[in-house]
Formats: structure tokens, C-alpha cells, sequence
């Protein structure tokens, strides 16, 4: 029997102040699907608080870290992202509070 080959997952865990909630949605609903476009990218999840509180999960699903990495530095990252960035620089330039941050964390499947 042949081995199922074993992903690599990247969390960003993003924390919204509550008046970007609906602004980040917005932009996970009509996203560019930039990553999708990417050598070894297998699927992505965006998981929302059940609660509607606590930070958001969103998962992309690799076959390889290397993938993974080819994605963070190239332009369709930039793509991906592109309206986002757009927030923050605007907030910055107002001297206002970030309205999301984000924490990236990988890991490596070994069960599934």
C-alpha cells in the first residue's frame, strides 16, 4: 500500500478589532484566489470564532514547506494580500490602531 504523502500547514492566527470583523470577512469572501494559483498549494480553510470572539484561523494546506515559502515571497502573495495592506497602511498613516495583526505559525501533518 502506498504511504499517503504528509502535508505542511500554515496557520496565521489574525486578531480583528471588532470594527474590522466585517471588513476582514468582506475581503476573505471576494478574495483574488491568488494562492490557488501556486505550485503545491492543496486547499486552504478561514475559520471564524463560533462564538464571534478570539481570532480567526486561517489554514493553508502545502505539499511541501518549500511551497509554502515560494508563496510567502512571491508576487501573488503580494496579490493576495494587496487590499489588506491597503488597511493597515491607511490606519498607520492616520496614526490609528492597527485594525488586525497577525501571528504565522507552521506545522507539519503527521496524522491525518
Amino acid at each position: 500500500m502506498e504511504e499517503k504523502k504528509k502535508s505542511f500547514v500554515a496557520i496565521n492566527f489574525i486578531d480583528c478589532k471588532e470594527h474590522y470583523r466585517n471588513r476582514f470577512e468582506e475581503l476573505f469572501g471576494s478574495r483574488a484566489k491568488a494562492i490557488d494559483r501556486m505550485p503545491g498549494f492543496m486547499h486552504m480553510e478561514v475559520l471564524k470564532p463560533a462564538d464571534g470572539k478570539g481570532e480567526y484561523l486561517i489554514m493553508s494546506h502545502w505539499d511541501s514547506e518549500e511551497a509554502f515559502k515560494n508563496w510567502t515571497s512571491s508576487p501573488e502573495f503580494i496579490e493576495g494580500h494587496k487590499r489588506g495592506f491597503e488597511d493597515l497602511r491607511i490606519a498607520k498613516e492616520k496614526g490609528e490602531e492597527l485594525p488586525m495583526k497577525s501571528d504565522f505559525r507552521t506545522y507539519r501533518v503527521i496524522a491525518d
